[in-house]
């Protein structure tokens, strides 16, 4: 039998710490813990047993899918041990893959639960639209170049998505979520200017899309025929009539992970500052010389 006194003073013991998270999803299985699969939560989970010398569950804000990237994502765990909350940041990037990197930690109280507490999401989607391949773009990009992509026509698409909506069109198989609402706060689509004196458009397509929460699959799906708007396959008018009307049958293709990022999680009550979880993802933009070498 458990004495009360004993399970009260490991109780007090127990604090919460908050990660922000950085990872390059091209060698992992995705997010969340999985049998014979490299997964991010496994590999930090790993390192946390190494120094807690017990086995800690880490919950994040969101599960990411294999090959997806995060610039911040969120999680939390529990510890018994003596290390500073602020300290957990530099102690496990000690001992992280190279392709993890923990950009900051700090204590939370009990209640803040890393991904019931998250107010929104926020992804981004980028295409490489030039012709000429890119060895440095490919990890973090959808090369795109079989047809022009008009993004205004994208955006008019994305407009109507804003509100609350049943998004049953943008939603994969296999998914335990009972339902297909989701709250879009904002969702834009615009081509990167080239950095030059001209205006000159550039060869990038940025698309961010931000929610409450996210369906399995709901980026690339919707991302997979934003680009058939793009190319005038479709009109914005029939986006949104599919959508409207659940026709999932008609989404047949789904976009590649490479080009997807976990930009950003809101919370009411964040103990980070800006600078450490607000845009960490840069953006591609090649800049174009006005004179000859």
């Amino acid at each position: 039998m458990t004495n009360p006194e004993s399970a009260s003073k490991n109780l007090k013991s127990s604090r919460r710490v908050a990660l922000v998270i950085q990872y390059l999803g091209t060698h992992f299985h995705g997010w969340q813990r999985q049998v014979g699969q490299r997964t991010v939560q496994e590999e930090i989970e790993k390192v946390l047993l190494s120094i807690e010398h017990r086995s800690v569950t880490l919950h994040g804000a969101g599960r990411t899918d294999a090959g997806v990237h995060a610039a911040a994502q969120v999680a939390h765990f529990e510890t018994t041990g003596s290390i500073p909350p602020e300290k957990w940041a530099k102690v496990l990037n000690t001992q992280l893959p190279k392709d993890i990197l923990v950009l900051a930690s700090a204590e939370v109280n009990s209640r803040w639960h890393a991904r019931f507490s998250a107010s929104w999401r926020r992804y981004r989607y980028t295409i490489y639209t030039d012709s000429q391949p890119n060895l440095f773009v490919r990890p973090l990009a959808w090369h795109y170049y079989y047809a022009p992509l008009d993004a205004t026509q994208m955006q008019a698409a994305l407009d109507p998505l804003i509100g609350k909506h049943d998004l049953t069109a943008f939603h994969r198989s296999n998914s335990g979520r009972a339902h297909s609402w989701v709250e879009v706060q904002e969702a834009k689509c615009a081509r990167a200017s080239v950095c030059s004196s001209t205006d000159r458009q550039g060869s990038f397509i940025h698309i961010e899309i931000q929610a409450n929460g996210f369906l399995y699959g709901m980026v690339r799906l919707l991302v997979g025929l934003l680009v058939q708007v793009g190319k005038g396959e479709r009109s914005p008018e029939e986006f949104t009539q599919l959508w409207v009307n659940q026709r999932r049958e008609e989404v047949k293709y789904s976009a590649p992970a490479k080009g997807l990022c976990l930009l950003r999680v809101g919370y009411p009550e964040f103990p980070f500052p800006p600078e450490v979880w607000f845009d960490n993802q840069p953006k591609f933009m090649f800049w174009q010389p006005t004179f000859q070498f």
